[in-house]
């Protein structure tokens, strides 16, 4: 599916684009390998796989090798028989291994925390997924909002530029007498309403421009801007309650909510098996090499081995488990409650997001026609005003009308472009590609 389809001729020349200006898909891979957000999600999609092999432990053997090394000394009093019976002091060394093995043969709630583990790899790969279409989103609009700060930037000055040759015809028609001192203070105000206007949009792209580097870490020479004549496409599909399928099955959102059901599911599972028997297969082997005892002085060797069965069975523990199994119930309960919201604000997201696509591709032509329109009323109140049948007040309303639309038609534009991007992000398919898609309708 195409993005933005760029016509092949221009209704006015090329805007002059920086040598150094960096591309969209440029400014996206610099904030990639900057953004925070974004780091932090991939750490935390590294911490939750970890979930798989840890769950996997539970039911692999345990094997465990523990050492000693002793000293003890020994002294033995006896109640006196004699004056001359004397007492036993020694000093007794030791030294011991032992290998311990044990495999579970039936515990039930590792089985089920082994599939909890499984969902809770899902829910961190949902959710990393969700950042990574986050980063294409916010980066698209950061870049956006930038070139929408910078074109009203450049449009309030040639619009202060515009009035200041009207002020100063104004006052040319003054001092002839053609002209009353109204049309001058008129063209004046306006000026300086434009120069107030001129300081608050440098305020803006400053600040637009720190949010940008917010997110790559970088200060951009220039940006690349839009072509100056772009077709937005339409959504493919064409019909928005595919979207709302597509958005309520492969979402972000909803399939993160969807592992943490699952979750839920299992823990319920597992709070139940609680009250089964556990069976293990247990064995040992140990060593003690002691040069004593308390019992005797002579050194010894001894070694043990043991193979066996362990059964283990919860018979009563103040009603602990009992009360697990009713607290997992209930959150098994929020969690498809959750998820149900998931779903219905996934459909909710994707409708208003597609109808902002639509309407925005339905407000670029309108603005693009009504430019067209402004431009004709300025150089028809600019005629009118030459003749005397249009007064000055005339020609700077049209001049507001022409520029106000020239800054709404990019707004507009940007917005659109943006709204797709969304659109894509919420039925859970944005990829770079997309991003591709939107820089290749930039100009070289």
């Amino acid at each position: 599916m195409r993005l933005i389809g760029v016509l092949l001729f221009f209704a006015a020349l090329a805007p002059q684009v920086p040598a150094n200006a960096q591309d969209l898909l440029q400014v996206y891979r610099d904030a990639k390998s900057y953004d925070a957000q974004y780091a932090s999600a991939r750490s935390a999609l590294q911490a939750g796989l970890e979930k798989l092999p840890q769950g996997r432990a539970l039911i692999l053997p345990q094997v465990g090798l523990s050492a000693n090394l002793t000293s003890t000394r020994i002294e033995t009093v006896p109640h006196n028989i004699t004056p001359f019976t004397p007492s036993i002091l020694r000093d007794a060394h030791s030294f011991g291994y032992s290998l311990s093995f044990s495999q579970p043969i039936y515990r039930p709630q590792n089985l089920i925390q082994y599939g909890q583990a499984e969902y809770q790899v899902r829910q961190a790969e949902a959710v990393f997924g969700q950042a990574a279409q986050d980063l294409i989103v916010r980066t698209a609009q950061a870049y956006f909002d930038v070139l929408a700060s910078q074109d009203s930037l450049a449009l309030v000055q040639a619009q202060k530029v515009a009035i200041s040759e009207q002020l100063a015809q104004a006052k040319r028609n003054f001092e002839v007498g053609t002209a009353t001192i109204t049309d001058t203070h008129e063209a004046q105000a306006r000026y300086d309403l434009a120069v107030a206007q001129e300081i608050a949009a440098q305020s803006d792209l400053e600040a637009k421009k720190r949010a940008l580097q917010q997110i790559t870490g970088k200060e951009y020479g220039g940006l690349r801007p839009l072509r100056a004549q772009v077709r937005l496409s339409p959504p493919n599909p064409s019909n928005m309650q595919s979207w709302v399928d597509i958005s309520e099955k492969q979402g972000y959102p909803v399939l993160i909510q969807e592992a943490a059901t699952g979750v839920a599911n299992l823990e319920v599972k597992r709070n139940a098996a609680a009250h089964r028997p556990t069976v293990d297969l247990v064995a040992s082997y140990g060593l003690t090499n002691q040069s004593a005892s308390q019992l005797s002085a002579v050194p010894s060797n001894i070694t043990t081995g043991v193979v066996g069965v362990q059964l283990g069975v919860p018979i009563y523990q103040g009603g602990l488990i009992t009360s697990r199994e009713r607290e997992a119930a209930a959150n098994y309960e929020k969690a498809r409650q959750d998820l149900d919201n998931a779903r219905r604000t996934s459909a909710l997201q994707t409708r208003q997001t597609y109808l902002s696509v639509i309407n925005g591709i339905a407000q670029v032509g309108a603005l693009e026609q009504a430019l067209v329109s402004s431009q004709s009323a300025l150089d028809s109140n600019k005629l009118g005003y030459e003749v005397g049948v249009r007064i000055n007040i005339d020609v700077l309303n049209s001049q507001q009308q022409l520029f106000s639309t020239r800054r709404d038609l990019a707004v507009a534009r940007y917005n659109t472009i943006t709204a797709h991007l969304r659109l894509k992000a919420a039925a859970g398919s944005l990829r770079e590609e997309d991003l591709e898609e939107v820089n290749r309708a930039l100009e070289p």
